[in-house]
């Protein structure tokens, strides 16, 4: 997204993240927008980030034949609007240019609503070792945790990823991957709550505003467990970072369910809630803030991100290569060009997420100075000391929590 269609650094979301951390002191959540350098170094910050991992690593399965000598191409799913795109949003300049530099044909699609959905879509490939039509992947930090315990990813040459070093310390040895052998950071963010200003005027300040009578069939949730759920612990005095067990976990879901049953939540979805709040039928929703801004730049500013009083969830994104993949050096060399601090940067502009790369601040400044200092890219120790990070589980936890989520949301 160019600078100049950016909302100027008075956004009232800004003010109000600002705000709730300084003033209210509660538990609040940053959104895929937040940027960390600014608390590189910081014990809060590598404390917060370094939680984000779950699960633990296996040696990945048989890989592929590789391919990239003889077939110049690279194929990659990502996320909607996770990657910078140009102002008529037909192409996306870092990869144009990312192809130019390389020589290689660069494929992206916009193909994961939902770590489960896609998952599910693509499991039984991966457990046969085939090729799944993607060289790289983004996936959450859970279900990255879950891919490379079960060798679906592929052990990246760090040699042919120099850039790799640039990896913020935070994140460079997570629990799920212990020297970042199959995966590398794409962006980090916030869940929270998100709303139509004309439409909900009083704005949403607690989760208990999202439950009021008045926005009932007009409300959708995330389909990721860890942000709705997570959100929903935190509103009951529980913190999803801490020591707690199935009843603390059951009692929020009882009040999704609820919520559900009695048609106040509209729908539960992914990255799609996007579009359910553009046209109307969603006008307040829980909710990824770099998503809000994504949908701001091309509504005026008719939508609002907030941090509930109580907290929010911080999460990860991470690249990976399936273990079917025959363009493994080709996958490489793209990650290596997105660790450029001048490219994250780039990405960071547009998308409003933290970036993992270390140096992309300073290069932020030549893109534009004021989002350099925005504290909804680059957070303070304060904000940071805020959030929450939905704490690891074991799989026999993965499995039964993940399964009665499901279940609910009727999945």
């Amino acid at each position: 997204m160019s600078p100049h269609r950016r909302p100027a650094p008075a956004d009232p979301r800004v003010r109000a993240l600002v705000a709730q951390a300084s003033h209210r002191g509660r538990q609040a959540n940053l959104s895929r927008r937040s940027f960390l350098v600014a608390a590189l170094g910081t014990a809060g910050a590598a404390a917060v980030l370094a939680a984000c991992g779950t699960g633990s690593p296996s040696a990945a399965g048989s890989s592929a034949e590789d391919l990239s000598d003889t077939d110049k191409i690279v194929r990659w799913a990502n996320w909607t609007q996770y990657l910078d795109q140009d102002d008529d949003g037909t192409s996306y300049p870092s990869l144009q240019a990312f192809q130019e530099t390389s020589g290689l044909s660069a494929t992206y699609a916009e193909d994961i609503d939902d770590n489960d959905a896609f998952y599910g879509k693509v499991s039984g490939q991966l457990k046969n070792g085939q090729d799944i039509g993607y060289d790289v992947i983004t996936l959450t930090d859970w279900m990255a945790a879950r891919m490379i315990r079960l060798g679906y990813t592929q052990t990246l040459d760090k040699a042919r990823i120099p850039n790799a070093d640039n990896i913020l310390s935070s994140l460079a040895n997570v629990d799920f991957d212990p020297g970042r052998t199959h995966s590398l950071t794409w962006q980090s963010g916030f869940a929270g709550l998100a709303w139509d200003k004309e439409k909900v005027p009083g704005g949403l300040h607690t989760l208990s505003d999202l439950w009021a009578p008045e926005l009932a069939g007009r409300v959708e949730v995330l389909s990721e467990m860890r942000d709705t759920v997570g959100l929903i612990m935190l509103d009951q005095g529980v913190d999803p970072a801490g020591d707690w067990s199935d009843s603390e976990f059951y009692s929020a879901l009882e009040v999704l369910k609820e919520k559900i049953d009695s048609g106040h939540i509209r729908q539960v979805r992914g990255n799609a809630y996007t579009q359910d709040l553009a046209s109307g039928d969603a006008i307040a929703v829980i909710g990824w803030s770099g998503d809000i801004t994504s949908l701001n730049y091309e509504s005026d500013g008719k939508f609002e991100f907030a941090i509930p009083e109580s907290g929010g969830t911080l999460w990860s994104d991470n690249l990976m290569v399936p273990v079917g993949s025959p363009h493994l050096a080709n996958a490489e060399d793209l990650m290596n060009y997105y660790y450029d601090p001048e490219v994250a940067a780039q990405v960071a502009a547009w998308v409003n997420y933290i970036t993992p790369v270390q140096g992309a601040q300073e290069a932020m400044v030549a893109i534009d100075p004021e989002l350099a200092e925005d504290p909804m890219i680059f957070p303070t120790d304060e904000i940071l000391a805020t959030v929450s990070v939905f704490r690891t589980l074991d799989p026999d936890e993965e499995e039964r929590y993940n399964g009665e989520f499901l279940t609910v949301i009727g999945a």
